[in-house]
């Protein structure tokens, strides 16, 4: 009797140890499907169809039926209506004053943003979003001498003319390089925007098409932007609204030249692909640029994430901005290879796009969306203050223990019904990507003995029972009300 009790026992003790297992980061079958259902064919469609558009620049017609924005924006609507009934889609309807973008904008214009919401089954309220802009650009090129020439070059080479008129403080008005003005005449050239931003629109309505078929817990939201080229307008209204709405967004996916291997000067690279984050190191943009590469290499192995750590190329934007502005975690994906010659000029055309390398960069989003709208959320670190003086500061859920001399963590608990417990990740301060990984299980408290907690950046994940895991979230320092200027109150 006391040998069978004790065989009971032992077996009991080892089922526990089971349950308190990390599931393994396997290969989910569900986003591989997804991630091999997208069609190089489609894509390529997509971009000769973009291209037949002729140029997509907001200023461009917008009762034509088959040319100018208004044609590309009632047909990308229309695509995406298709894919799916369970795809909820919409235009975002807004207004560019005139004499927007330094005076280029000639009159008011209406634009549309191109929203398709796929909503979420158990999570419906938290949001991932897939974006880019369908508006192109072609700029008129002068000659110039002197400090002028010096801007005329960096527009050649693709750096955002506003960044760089700030930065040099020259170029008068009457000088600088202009997009097309269609009101003044009806023979100047196209701008296909095929590469800038076509691609990127093709791969987020390939990303709709494809994922529409699936269920996921949280709401994916595909958007394709407009205004883009004259100072991200399409992507500031949404994300202003979606900040004054309480919009409960966990990620944002940028693309932006994603159709780009080989650059100007002859580099051709077929198998990586930057992702631009912002900082600070410990924030939620920059872990999710750490998770996108940690994904989209597991899914598309013979492709490479690049990340870079800054916000985006240098003087240079793109629509996740507004985003990162807004307090959302947001990352541009792009080109490892731009060809500055055909960005906003006649020949960003279908001959100049790479559209295997495009669908490569669009299965590593497949990979990544799929995978972040499937996983738990990322647990929460810090207390609120409800109250007092420091009202509204975050206080980080970590200590030094009794002792003085541990790592103490705490975190709130998921709410997740199918969570299989908590990872805790560290690395120096100095180190790029994670450097140890602990399993703690469905527990909220951990330490770790000896470990100073000013020498070392700790994070916290969580992982489901299918082992989808979520971005992780990084002790941070406590902001204090009183730390805060006036300025960066407004």
């Amino acid at each position: 009797m006391n040998r069978i009790r004790s065989i009971c026992l032992l077996a009991t003790l080892f089922l526990l140890s089971l349950s308190g297992q990390q599931p393994k980061a396997r290969i989910n079958p569900t986003v591989k499907q997804i991630v091999d259902a997208i069609s190089e064919d489609r894509i390529a469609a997509t971009l000769h169809k973009l291209q037949g558009f002729g140029t997509r620049y907001v200023l461009s017609p917008q009762d034509d039926p088959t040319h100018g924005i208004g044609a590309a924006k009632r047909w990308i609507h229309d695509e995406l209506q298709s894919y799916s009934p369970r795809l909820q889609v919409s235009y975002e309807d807004f207004t560019v004053k005139k004499g927007a973008r330094r005076g280029q904008i000639i009159r008011d214009v209406n634009l549309s943003n191109i929203v398709a919401i796929l909503p979420g089954t158990t999570e419906k309220d938290r949001y991932v979003l897939v974006t880019a802009h369908y508006d192109s650009l072609a700029i008129v090129r002068k000659q110039y001498t002197g400090e002028d020439q010096t801007v005329a070059e960096a527009v050649r080479q693709g750096v955002d003319e506003a960044e760089e008129r700030r930065f040099l403080k020259i170029l008068p008005r009457d000088r600088e390089l202009a997009p097309l003005d269609f009101e003044a005449t009806a023979d100047q050239p196209i701008a296909p925007g095929v590469t800038d931003d076509g691609s990127g629109t093709a791969g987020v309505m390939e990303l709709a098409r494809v994922m529409s078929q699936y269920q996921f817990y949280k709401s994916i939201v595909f958007i394709a932007f407009a205004g883009e080229e004259i100072g991200l307008s399409g992507s500031q209204v949404y994300a202003k609204q979606a900040k004054k709405d309480g919009m409960r967004i966990e990620a944002v996916l940028n693309n932006d030249i994603i159709g780009s291997d080989m650059s100007g000067n002859g580099r051709w690279i077929t198998n990586v692909l930057r992702v631009f984050s912002a900082g600070p190191d410990d924030g939620a943009t920059r872990e999710l640029g750490r998770y996108t590469k940690l994904i989209a290499e597991r899914y598309v192995p013979s492709m490479q994430v690049e990340m870079v750590f800054r916000r985006d190329r240098f003087l240079r934007g793109g629509d996740h901005t507004p985003f990162v502005n807004q307090g959302y975690a947001a990352v541009r994906l792009t080109s490892a290879a731009e060809n500055y010659d055909n960005q906003h000029s006649t020949t960003d055309t279908f001959a100049n796009t790479s559209v295997p390398y495009a669908t490569r960069a669009v299965r590593m989003n497949a990979a990544v969306l799929s995978s972040l709208a499937l996983a738990p959320s990322p647990p929460v670190l810090n207390w609120t203050w409800q109250s007092g003086p420091n009202k509204g500061g975050h206080v980080p859920l970590l200590s030094r223990g009794k002792s003085g001399y541990d790592a103490v963590l705490h975190w709130m608990p998921n709410p997740e019904p199918d969570l299989a417990g908590y990872a805790v990740l560290m690395r120096s301060t100095t180190s790029p990507v994670w450097e140890r990984e602990t399993w703690v299980g469905n527990v909220n408290t951990y330490t770790f003995p000896n470990v100073s907690i000013d020498d070392v950046v700790i994070g916290v994940k969580a992982v489901d029972r299918d082992g989808n895991q979520s971005v992780v979230s990084c002790y941070a320092e406590p902001v204090l009300p009183s730390q805060i200027t006036p300025a960066e109150q407004k």
